[in-house]
């Protein structure tokens, strides 16, 4: 069976459907490659016969894209090799597109990177008006570029400037979207309103070609030496350097290839394309980052952490104990995927408060056109504010969301638990306190379990599920549903105090904020996060989080070790913070003090008392900036080593997928584990050590690590 079917109608009109045998979705591989080039060879002998050319698919999703399979294992010493092979596919799109015949893409379905370029060589697109599809170039999302043609004619059918969120940000548009936009050229009411406006156009133009290969085509809004343009170019580099802090070298490639090939001819310009793309193709970046955020992120959607066995279940009715930030967000993320929520906290109008934030969400929505007043209203009613318990009768799940307190937790545990139906089950949102500690309260620890949100939590897509030494399967597995159920990606780890993101979290702002106390300059302990590839610098995460709030967190770890007969060790970091809260009263962000000043206007400034306090001015000015980079991200990726040794992470996959969407691990590296394997085990180790003899024993490897060194071998 060929992966493209071969029709020619009684009016010569030819339809090539993209139907890739053995795959729910077509693919630009080996398979495809071979059947567009025996394609390509029949249409040449039938050139002169054909009136036009309808490129369609069988599949629901019009074209999925590149293989990354194949991608992911081109390795540097094949890159000629592979450059040829990409230029070959290309000159075969280039040939339907110079044919002189009309070639229209009838698209019923999402077209995404290989299959939206496809549809760009094609002289006119007519689209499924569905908001469900989705038309856009994702590759860079990968640490790749699209790399057939899409930096060229994308850039020459909209403009340079209309393209590059599309290109360099990976913007997706609906079909109407991509209708204003100039990316396609009609919409279709259904199958048949598609291919017979696919024919229409084929009758109405016998002759066709690209604006481009016209004599005297110009890019709209102007090309590169335009004037205007020209201006917005020259400071173009610095913007982008700003937002990628030079880790991610695919945006900066994209750039490059459209610029430099708008100022040639087409042709051209596509092998400017094929070279920038073959470089990031054989790169590290794009290894590390099709790694994790395409197959392991996959697995774990596909259920790889789900125990197996157990039968899928749906929610319907959810409790949350607790209306502040944490409780209110997690009401809304549930109630907006169709689940009725009982938000309850003291009083009403705390309940109140907390379903306003849900309000204020879908106002937004509403204002910018993705939801209207009926659907705003029909979230809203299906969350019920209230400060009685026996509103919770029926919940299949009920979560506590209250203030970091053993004892309160428990109170709210036993209130509440008892409300659940028959089988339901109970869960913390706790950050720190282990799960078997808070299940001592539960009259069925079997049945309670973790479910550690992140804030903002309509924003965060994480989910870190924790089982207790008595969590059964059947709730691990129907706890991890609901959490896809949201539309959240589950990650699954075993008990520990602080459990996987909030351990490694520490560990990297305890770092930042043990140099302030070695006498080094905030703003370069700021920066070192940020050029590492963190979201934000570890002192700003502090004001963030409320320093009150780490303090607690803290004194509540140690009064739990030391009541279970262990001894506490101070970390650096602590006796900054203690002077900081204590001292000088400066608390955080929410109290508008920290380890910023927060003006009325203006911008936030690294307050000038802790650099006079603490920063020690020789050391600062001989302070090495990649020591600092280093020391911020191998904590993070040592403590990682140790969740994996202690059985605290199960896989590697949730490892790396929990440290990016939780804790914001500098995403360019692939997560905190695969920041060890492209850094090298071994070397990776060496380093380790020679941080642990300057900084202390919390850099020295552990016993993980040494054997993985000894025998040279990566974490899989």
């Amino acid at each position: 069976m060929t992966a493209i079917r071969y029709d020619i109608d009684d009016k010569n009109i030819l339809t090539l459907t993209i139907d890739m045998p053995g795959q729910s979705a077509n693919t630009m591989n080996a398979t495809f490659r071979d059947a567009l080039t025996d394609t390509v060879a029949k249409v040449e002998k039938d050139l002169d016969s054909l009136k036009g050319i309808i490129l369609t698919s069988a599949k629901k999703t019009f074209f999925a894209g590149g293989d990354l399979n194949e991608l992911y294992k081109v390795t540097p010493d094949q890159a000629a090799e592979f450059e040829t092979m990409v230029d070959g596919l290309k000159s075969q799109m280039r040939f339907l597109e110079t044919s002189g015949k009309p070639v229209v893409a009838a698209i019923n379905g999402s077209a995404l990177g290989g299959g939206l370029e496809l549809c760009m060589a094609c002289h006119h697109r007519v689209v499924l008006d569905h908001d469900s599809i989705q038309l856009g170039l994702p590759e860079v999302t990968l640490g790749l570029l699209p790399g057939s043609g899409g930096t060229q004619r994308l850039p020459r059918m909209v403009g340079l400037e209309a393209s590059f969120p599309y290109l360099m940000e990976g913007k997706k548009a609906n079909p109407k979207a991509a209708l204003k936009l100039g990316m396609v050229d009609a919409l279709a009411r259904d199958t048949d309103d598609l291919m017979s406006q696919a024919r229409a156009f084929i009758e109405a133009n016998p002759s066709c070609q690209q604006p481009w290969d016209k004599k005297g085509f110009r890019i709209p809004g102007g090309g590169p030496q335009h004037p205007a343009m020209a201006q917005k170019l020259a400071i173009a580099p610095a913007m982008l350097k700003q937002k990628t802090k030079g880790c991610y070298p695919a945006p900066e490639a994209i750039l490059s290839a459209v610029v430099e090939g708008a100022q040639v001819d087409f042709d051209n310009g596509s092998k400017i394309e094929t070279r920038y793309f073959t470089q990031l193709v054989v790169g590290q970046v794009a290894k590390n980052m099709t790694g994790t955020f395409w197959f392991q992120l996959n697995a774990i959607k596909a259920g790889s952490s789900r125990p197996a066995g157990v039968e899928p279940a749906k929610f319907a009715k959810v409790g949350v104990l607790g209306a502040g930030m944490m409780g209110a967000g997690i009401a809304y993320s549930t109630a907006i995927r169709g689940i009725d929520v009982v938000l309850k906290d003291v009083s009403v109008d705390n309940a109140e408060k907390g379903k306003a934030y849900s309000r204020k969400l879908l106002d937004k929505k509403v204002s910018r056109d993705r939801m209207d007043d009926a659907g705003r209203e029909a979230v809203l009613s299906r969350i019920n504010a209230t400060d009685a318990a026996e509103d919770l009768a029926g919940c299949d799940l009920i979560i506590e969301a209250v203030f970091e307190d053993s004892d309160l937790k428990a109170n709210v545990t036993r209130e509440a638990e008892q409300k659940l139906v028959e089988g339901g089950l109970f869960a913390s949102n706790t950050s720190t306190i282990p799960i078997t500690q808070l299940a001592r309260a539960s009259e069925h620890p079997e049945r309670f379990i973790g479910l550690h949100f992140f804030s903002p939590v309509d924003k965060m897509q994480l989910v870190e599920i924790i089982a207790g030494e008595q969590t059964s399967d059947d709730t691990l597995a129907r706890a991890f549903d609901y959490v896809q159920q949201i539309g959240k990606i589950p990650i699954v780890v075993n008990d520990s105090r602080g459990f996987f993101t909030s351990r490694v979290f520490g560990t990297f702002v305890n770092e930042g904020v043990a140099m302030v106390r070695e006498g080094i300059h905030p703003a370069s302990i700021e920066n070192a996060g940020i050029l590492a590839g963190m979201p934000v610098g570890p002192l700003a995460v502090c004001d963030e989080v409320s320093l009150t709030l780490i303090q607690h967190v803290r004194n509540q770890s140690r009064k739990d070790i030391e009541a279970a007969g262990k001894s506490w060790t101070p970390h650096p970091a602590e006796a900054v913070i203690d002077r900081m809260v204590d001292e000088f009263n400066r608390k955080g962000k929410a109290a508008g003090a920290g380890f910023y000043d927060y003006p009325e206007s203006g911008k936030k400034q690294i307050w000038q008392g802790l650099v006079n306090t603490f920063t020690n001015h020789e050391k600062a000015a001989a302070t090495d900036l990649q020591t600092l980079k280093d020391r911020l991200l191998f904590i993070q990726s040592i403590e990682t080593v140790r969740c994996l040794e202690e059985g605290v992470l199960r896989t590697v996959e949730d490892a790396n997928i929990g440290s990016i969407f939780g804790i914001g691990f500098a995403a360019w590296s692939g997560g905190a584990i695969q920041f060890i394997n492209q850094y090298g085990v071994r070397a990776f180790t060496e380093r380790a050590r020679i941080l642990a003899e300057q900084f202390g024993e919390r850099f020295a490897p552990p016993r993980l690590l040494l054997e993985k060194a000894e025998r040279n071998t990566r974490f899989e």
